[in-house]
C-alpha cells in the first residue's frame, strides 16, 4: 500500500551545523519582539481595556457585515460583533470611551439608535461597563495561567526527562511565545482573552512537538552508545522529521478555513495560531534540540555510560 511521505526515508540532514545561526536569529527576534511589546505596545482588547458589552435582540436574523459597517460609522473606536444564543441575538463589545461614565452612555445611546433605525423594534438586553479594575484583573489572572502553564510543563518534562531536555523546552517555549507577543503587535490583532487561549495553544502544541523529538533523543541515547551527542541529536531530527511535519501541516490545514471562513469572532484566534504551528515546528528543531546540544553535550552522554555499567552489573551472575 503506497504511503504519501512529505520526507523522504533515511534523510541525513544535518541540522546542528545551523545551530549557532538558528539560535542568534531566534535571540534577536525574540529580543526586538519584547521592544516593540513596549513601544509601540499591543492593540489591548475590551478585555483588558476596559469598555461596553451590549447584547442586543433583532427581530430578524443579523446581517453582520451590514452590522459591522453600521457600528465603525458610528466612530465608536474598537467595536466587535458576535453572534449570541440565536441568529437574532449579537453580543456587541465597544472599546473604552474617552472621558466620564457620560460618554460610555452616549456611546450606548448611539448604539441604541442606529439599531433602531437599521432594524425598527431592536431590543437592548444587556447593558455593562467593564471598568479598568475589571480589565486589570482579567489581564494578571491571563498572564498568571500562562505562567503557572510553562511551570507545569517545566515540572512535566523534568520529571520525564533529565533536567537539560526541561531547560531546553521551556527556554524555547519562552522564545515562542515573545515572538508571538510580537507577531500581535506587528498584525495589530486585539489582545484579549481570547489572544490568551491562541498563546496557551500553541505552548501546548510547541511543547508536545518537542517531547518527540526528545522521545526519540532518549530512545536513542540508548541505543547508541558511542554516537557524539550532535551526531545523534541530527539522526534524532531525521527520525521524527515525517511525523513532526506531517501533524504540523494536519493542523495547520485544519485551522486555515478558520482563518479565511471564520469571521472575525475566531479569525485572530486562527491567524495566530497558524503563525504558532510554524513557529513551534522550526523552534523544535533549530531552538530547542541545539540548546539541548549545549546543556548535555558532556552530561547525557556521562549519564548514559553510567546507566549502561549498572545495567551490566545487574546482568552479572552472581557469585
Amino acid at each position: 500500500m503506497y504511503k504519501l511521505r512529505l520526507v523522504p526515508d533515511n534523510t541525513n540532514f544535518q541540522f546542528m551545523k545551523g545551530r549557532i545561526i538558528g539560535l542568534a536569529v531566534s535571540a534577536f527576534l525574540s529580543v526586538v519582539s519584547i521592544i516593540l511589546f513596549f513601544h509601540p505596545g499591543m492593540n489591548y482588547g475590551i478585555d483588558f481595556r476596559g469598555g461596553l458589552v451590549i447584547e442586543a435582540r433583532l427581530p430578524q436574523d443579523a446581517d453582520f457585515p451590514a452590522l459591522r459597517d453600521m457600528m465603525h460609522s458610528l466612530d465608536l473606536g474598537q467595536v466587535a460583533l458576535q453572534e449570541f444564543g440565536s441568529k437574532q441575538d449579537v453580543l456587541i463589545r465597544i472599546g473604552r470611551q474617552e472621558g466620564d461614565d457620560a460618554a460610555a452612555q452616549r456611546a450606548a445611546d448611539k448604539v441604541r439608535a442606529a439599531l433602531n433605525q437599521a432594524y425598527p423594534g431592536a431590543e437592548l438586553r444587556r447593558v455593562e461597563a467593564v471598568g479598568a479594575s475589571v480589565s486589570d484583573e482579567l489581564f494578571r489572572d491571563g498572564m498568571l495561567a500562562m505562567g503557572l502553564a510553562v511551570l507545569a510543563m517545566l515540572a512535566y518534562i523534568w520529571f520525564r526527562f533529565e533536567w537539560q531536555f526541561g531547560v531546553g523546552a521551556v527556554a524555547t517555549l519562552l522564545l515562542d511565545v515573545t515572538k508571538t507577543v510580537g507577531f500581535y503587535v506587528i498584525t495589530d490583532i486585539q489582545f484579549n482573552l481570547v489572544a490568551i487561549a491562541a498563546i496557551l495553544t500553541i505552548m501546548g502544541f510547541s511543547v508536545n512537538d518537542k517531547v518527540v523529538v526528545y522521545d526519540r533523543v532518549r530512545e536513542n541515547l540508548r541505543k547508541y552508545k558511542t554516537m557524539p551527542l550532535r551526531q545523534l541529536i541530527d539522526r534524532s531530527i531525521n527520525e521524527t522529521l515525517n511525523r513532526t511535519i506531517n501533524t504540523s501541516i494536519t493542523v495547520f490545514l485544519s485551522t486555515l478555513p478558520l482563518a479565511l471562513f471564520g469571521g472575525e469572532a475566531v479569525e485572530g484566534f486562527a491567524i495566530v495560531l497558524l503563525f504558532g504551528i510554524v513557529l513551534a515546528t522550526s523552534s523544535s528543531i533549530f531552538i530547542a534540540a541545539p540548546i539541548l546540544l549545549f546543556l548535555g553535550e558532556n552530561r547525557l552522554r556521562r549519564g548514559t555510560a553510567e546507566e549502561q555499567e549498572a545495567d551490566d552489573k545487574k546482568k552479572r551472575p552472581a557469585t
